[in-house]
C-alpha cells in the first residue's frame, strides 16, 4: 500500500493536473483573475479530503528534513507541484497578469 505522504501528492497530483488541463481551460481561458478564483477551489477540495482523514490526528508527514502536519505537507506539497502547471499554463494559453 502507498504512504500516506505518497498518497497525498499523488491527489495533489491528480487535482492539478484535472484542473489545469480539463476544467480551467473551459471555465477560466486566459483570465487570471478567473483562474485564481477556481484554484481556491481546487486547492480547497484537497485540504477537505486530507483533512477529512487527518484533522485531529498526530500523524506527522516528512518533508524533506523536518517533520510537519498534514495542513503543512498538503500545503507545501500542492505548491511544489502547481508551480509548474501554472507556469505552462499561464505561456501556453498567454494568460495576462
Amino acid at each position: 500500500m502507498f504512504s500516506a505522504e505518497l498518497s497525498i501528492i499523488l491527489l495533489n497530483l491528480v487535482i492539478i493536473l484535472v484542473a489545469y488541463l480539463s476544467v480551467y481551460p473551459k471555465l477560466a481561458g486566459n483570465s487570471f483573475n478567473k483562474i485564481s478564483f477556481y484554484d481556491l477551489f481546487t486547492s480547497g477540495f484537497a485540504f477537505f479530503v486530507v483533512g477529512s482523514q487527518y484533522w485531529g490526528s498526530e500523524r506527522l508527514f516528512n518533508l524533506f528534513i523536518i517533520d510537519v502536519n498534514w495542513f503543512w505537507f498538503t500545503l507545501v506539497t500542492f505548491a511544489i507541484i502547481e508551480i509548474p502547471v501554472v507556469l505552462w499554463y499561464i505561456k501556453k494559453h498567454k494568460v495576462k497578469i
